[in-house]
């Protein structure tokens, strides 16, 4: 998406270990037309599959999902990271991994809003090690729901998330692609 391209190289920020900062318009500050064209874009992306229910994780990716949920015409879920006393007590869990945090955590979503007859897409902002993404399969998994892919809007693909998924038969639209982030370019994936 060439749009996401040019908006990554004029404001997105590298870190040291790998981090690309794009908070002045994805996750932290966000720049809602750019995110129309994220949410047009992965409706044109999974068309074909009958989506019921997106799925995301707190708290980068609700924003992402509630927007391309109005092209899909669906509710959107998130999982929660934390528990809480409002949160029902019958829930499916998965266990994430977080390499920014370099934490592991559980995440939750009530079993009132996922069941066998949903077709999931999940939504996420980044792709690195694919640890979110599992966990996410673990709540649709148990649901027995159908999982029928995952948009990513940025992907590292210099780090294994993307080839361990599209190994274990995932179905995996990343809208970029970064190769690699050197010290003075950032390359990108012709995907």
């Amino acid at each position: 998406m060439q749009l996401l391209r040019e908006k990554i190289l004029k404001e997105g920020r590298k870190l040291e270990g790998n981090i690309l900062k794009v908070d002045s318009f994805l996750n932290h500050q966000i720049d809602i037309e750019l995110l129309n064209e994220i949410g047009k874009e992965f409706k044109k992306r999974f068309q074909d599959e009958n989506v019921t229910k997106i799925l995301t994780l707190e708290a980068s990716g609700i924003a992402i999902a509630v927007i391309a949920a109005q092209y899909f015409n669906v509710p959107v879920v998130f999982a929660k990271k934390t528990e809480s006393k409002n949160l029902d007590k019958e829930v499916y869990e998965g266990s994430v991994y977080s390499y920014t945090k370099a934490q592991h955590y559980k995440i939750r979503v009530s079993k009132r809003y996922i069941s066998k007859d949903d077709n999931i897409l999940i939504i996420d902002d980044f792709l690195a090690n694919g640890q979110a993404i599992l966990g996410l399969k673990e709540i649709v998994d148990a649901a027995n729901a159908n999982l029928v892919g995952v948009g990513i809007v940025i992907e590292k693909g210099f780090q294994k998330g993307g080839s361990l998924l599209r190994e274990a038969g995932i179905n995996i639209e990343s809208l970029a692609i970064i190769d690699s982030l050197e010290e003075d370019e950032i390359t990108f994936r012709n995907n």
